[in-house]
């Protein structure tokens, strides 16, 4: 699957040398169950990261409260040395509770150590982005300042320990207050085929050439159900989050897809996603959706 168009085709990140086929991957799932420990094959996991390089995946996205570190390090184990091209996404401003509670860490301190602890598990000297990830309610964007922590990463691309810096769970006035901070390559925020709250913010970002990564593209901890997807689906020979997947790259050409699996056959049918024609009468029914 070297043919970058078999992927989604391309996006450059702006103001960047980095070029990355749209259909990435998520390395969420690599750990054990709910995001914790370690995960329940690990042969596999190190098996569904090669088969992704293989295919030609050059945008992995990961976290190293992801198990915690237990993402970064499959990946170091996985893949190191990294091939040339490869762009390794991460991101904080969280931490881990001891029986995996999640919470926010985003003053200076924890900002900084972070960055030395996703440095240090994928044995890098340098990350390519990371994305400064902002807490609110639930799976949605709140409305705090942004400047404490996007000064601090800003300080360590300065550095050199960051090359570029993106932004996660914001909304459009974050994202502006970051920008005029920092030069923002990407934001990652949820969004899918039935949460659409993020529509203006996709064509604003395009504008610009900023990159909009969607987390839970496929419903995160709640897969999509709609009777509708369920019927394009059968009508296109093809599985639900296969149409779903297709529906995001049809979406905007400044969207990039990470989804996440531990299974090398999900990682297949979620690359295959990328090649599936979605005729014209198909996008109406589905962009009906509410």
């Amino acid at each position: 699957m070297s043919n970058p168009q078999q992927l989604g085709g391309t996006f450059t990140f702006p103001n960047t040398t980095i070029t990355v086929h749209r259909m990435g991957y998520g390395a969420m799932q690599l750990a054990g169950p709910g995001i914790f420990g370690p995960p329940k094959d690990r042969p596999e996991a190190v098996r569904v990261l090669r088969e992704a390089v293989a295919a030609g995946v050059n945008h992995i996205d990961t976290c190293d409260y992801y198990g915690p570190h237990i993402t970064n390090q499959v990946i170091r184990e996985a893949l190191h040395p990294y091939p040339a091209g490869l762009t390794l996404v991460t991101k904080v401003g969280g931490r881990r509770g001891p029986q995996g509670s999640w919470h926010a860490a985003t003053s200076p301190a924890e900002l900084v150590s972070a960055v030395h602890d996703n440095l240090r598990n994928l044995s890098l000297d340098a990350l390519d982005v990371v994305n400064m990830r902002f807490f609110g309610e639930g799976h949605g964007p709140g409305d705090g300042p942004v400047e404490e922590q996007i000064t601090t990463l800003a300080k360590l691309q300065d550095q050199g320990l960051i090359r570029h810096l993106g932004v996660s769970n914001v909304t459009s006035k974050q994202i502006q207050q970051a920008r005029d901070l920092a030069p923002i390559v990407c934001v990652q925020n949820h969004y899918n085929l039935v949460q659409r709250h993020d529509d203006a913010l996709i064509h604003e970002l395009a504008a610009d050439g900023i990159a909009y990564v969607p987390f839970f593209p496929l419903g995160g901890f709640t897969p999509l159900q709609s009777a509708t997807l369920s019927a394009v689906a059968a009508e296109l020979n093809a599985t639900p989050m296969q149409v779903a997947l297709a529906w995001l790259l049809h979406r905007s050409p400044n969207i990039l897809l990470i989804p996440g699996t531990s299974s090398v056959q999900h990682l297949r049918e979620n690359l295959a996603a990328a090649q599936l024609a979605l005729p014209t009468e198909i996008l109406a029914r589905l962009n009906a959706l509410d």
